[in-house]
């Protein structure tokens, strides 16, 4: 079997390109993480000075009980808007990397379907088994990618209706 150096850089180029992909994707969720860090780091930051210069004016147990009951809705609110945040970052993220490595595997089982069908080609006769065995292995292979992209679907699909679901009982 000779090499074909044109493919062989190809795949490389291919392979590079694909690692990039990931990078980039990962940095920018990384990037939206700690926006999302930042941004709620501020916010907690500005409501604490309010909240602490609000405490200092309290002059009755009244005016205290009114206060708690102010400040405790806000920050749950800003709670679960922050978690709905970083669920929406996360399930963009995966999805984006779900995309990327279904592509890759296609394209991963593209070319070794184009090998086996090479290798049957050009095996010697009474090989049909090892062939056979190739391919069982190939769609076996393909059986296990799709469920464990399935289960992962599911599963994110599961998480946001939780998270749909904790909203709503906020």
């Amino acid at each position: 079997m000779s090499i074909n150096l044109e493919q062989f850089a190809a795949s490389n180029k291919a392979t590079v390109d694909s690692l990039l992909a990931v990078a980039n994707t990962a940095l920018a969720t990384a990037e939206r993480v700690a926006a999302l860090n930042l941004d709620a780091a501020r916010t907690a930051l500005d409501d604490s000075t309010a909240n602490a210069k609000t405490v200092l004016a309290v002059k009755t147990p009244n005016e205290a009980a009114a206060l708690q009951a102010s400040v405790v809705q806000p920050a749950v609110e800003k709670a679960v808007n922050y978690s709905r945040s970083l669920l929406e970052i996360s399930t963009e993220s995966q999805q984006q990397l779900s995309k990327m490595l279904e592509a890759q595997f296609a394209g991963f089982q593209k070319q070794v379907s184009g090998m086996v069908e090479q290798a049957a080609k050009s095996a010697p006769a009474g090989s049909e088994s090892i062939v056979a065995a190739m391919q069982n292995a190939i769609n076996s292979a393909n059986s296990a990618f799709s469920n464990m992209t399935a289960m992962t679907k599911q599963l994110t699909e599961t998480a946001q209706a939780n998270m749909v679901a904790a909203t709503k009982s906020k």
